[in-house]
């Protein structure tokens, strides 16, 4: 018996804190991150992918529906991670290595593997984890040996446990034609854990500073666009307060074909800004989590990403406002010229109401004359039967003066008449 009831979702929140554990990276070790972007319908894709891998290397399929997968075999460790636009492979090879760069953890992934893999290529990373030595080379000779000469970006993180360095620069490799990005971390004293999670926030910070620069292009291009659209409106109101020559018509359905513009440039992008913000904030939650300290001569990470990466989030905030101020702008001009439309259209019905006011007058006025001669009309016709009556009356021998009592009965006939009109008139006032 139990006499407590869980939440229908408790196991399963609990269970989110522990979804995505991070990898137990021993020093040294050889890394590669690979992250597809896919479309709506890709996920099931990439878990197809995922299924594929195993069977070839031998390792254990992957439940089905999961999001995550983690299996070793042979002494390489693979990791996926499904997101919602995109899906992270990582390999870990341990072990020394003359050129962790030469030979990295993907050496031992199948070629024909790595060709049909679905999505599009956004990240490709490759990490070597070596241990630090008391005579560690200054940062000229790592640039030299594993950079190209590039200049570096690195830092002290963990709080001195560790060296990072990285140029952010493709460097060539047979599996891709534009080449893999190179992080080094040079191990002072993290275990295999802390160096799991340093490395986990390395690959995050690359993955997610890309994913939020997918939004700068469409930033860019709709800048221009923006222009266009804010001119075009600029010469409607000018024409509205009286510049040009349109109808009021006219340019409610310029106004429309803005607004419908204006709306898709916000459909095509509000995703993408959306997620770049966020995308943003993870990338800055990640190099806090670095516990980084400068080294001397050395851009630290978080002030390239201040330097690079603001300002490319700062341009897709002014688009989404600017987008934001012509959609205002839009509606405003909009209502102004309705409310211009609206008035006209009750001038003319207030001059309508008038014509229409005006000719139930000259009805009236032909109705009250028809109401004469109708009088007259029914007077003449009641006044000749009224003599044929008197005609006959004397033929029977009455001894009446036929012309006489017809003319004495005109105008009693015709009183009569109009009495009956005016209270059939008011009758039917009454009833309308």
């Amino acid at each position: 018996m139990q006499p407590l009831q869980s939440h229908p979702l408790r196991r399963a929140l609990i269970d989110e804190a522990h979804a995505r554990p991070h990898a137990a990276i021993a020093t040294p070790s050889r890394i590669t991150s690979l992250s597809l972007v896919f479309d709506r319908n890709g996920a099931s894709a990439q878990f197809d992918a995922l299924c594929q891998l195993a069977a070839a290397l031998g390792l254990p399929a992957p439940e089905a529906g999961c999001a995550f997968y983690c299996a070793e075999h042979d002494g390489l460790q693979v990791r996926w991670l499904l997101h919602t636009e995109f899906a992270r492979y990582t390999f870990i090879e341990a072990g020394p290595s003359a050129d962790p760069f030469e030979m990295p953890a993907l050496a031992r992934i199948p070629d024909d593997w790595l060709g049909s893999l679905p999505g599009s290529l956004l990240t490709a990373l490759h990490a070597a984890v070596l241990a630090g030595q008391d005579d560690e080379a200054p940062a000229a000779e790592i640039a030299r040996r594993w950079f190209a000469g590039n200049e570096l970006i690195g830092a002290e993180i963990g709080e001195g446990q560790a060296l990072a360095y990285t140029d952010l620069k493709l460097h060539p490799d047979p599996r891709l034609a534009e080449g893999f990005s190179r992080y080094l971390v040079i191990n002072r004293g993290m275990g295999p854990n802390q160096t799991g999670r340093m490395l986990q926030r390395l690959f995050e910070v690359e993955t997610y500073r890309m994913l939020a620069l997918l939004a700068l292009p469409i930033a860019k291009r709709q800048i221009g666009e923006l222009d266009t659209l804010g001119t075009a409106l600029r010469g409607i109101t000018g024409e509205m307060a009286g510049e040009g020559g349109r109808s009021d018509g006219a340019l409610l359905g310029e106004l429309t074909r803005l607004a419908m513009q204006v709306e898709t440039l916000v459909a095509e992008s509000q995703y993408r800004f959306t997620a770049a913000r966020a995308y943003y904030q993870l990338v800055e939650r990640r190099i806090t989590e670095l516990r980084e300290s400068r080294l001397p001569g050395l851009q630290p990470f978080r002030e390239f990403m201040e330097r690079r990466l603001a300002p490319a989030m700062a341009t897709c905030d002014t688009v989404a406002q600017r987008q934001d101020r012509l959609t205002g702008r839009l509606q405003r001009a909009t209502l102004l010229l309705r409310t211009r439309v609206e008035v006209q259209h009750e001038e003319q019905n207030r001059a309508l109401l008038a014509s229409m006011d005006r000719r139930a007058g000259l009805q009236l006025r032909l109705q009250e004359t028809v109401e004469g001669l109708s009088v007259g009309v029914l007077t003449y016709y009641l006044v000749g039967l009224l003599g044929y009556l008197l005609k006959a009356a004397k033929a029977a021998g009455l001894h009446l003066n036929v012309e006489l009592a017809t003319g004495v009965a005109i105008p009693v006939v015709a009183v009569g008449v109009w009495w009956g009109v005016e209270r059939l008139r008011r009758s039917l006032a009454g009833h309308g």
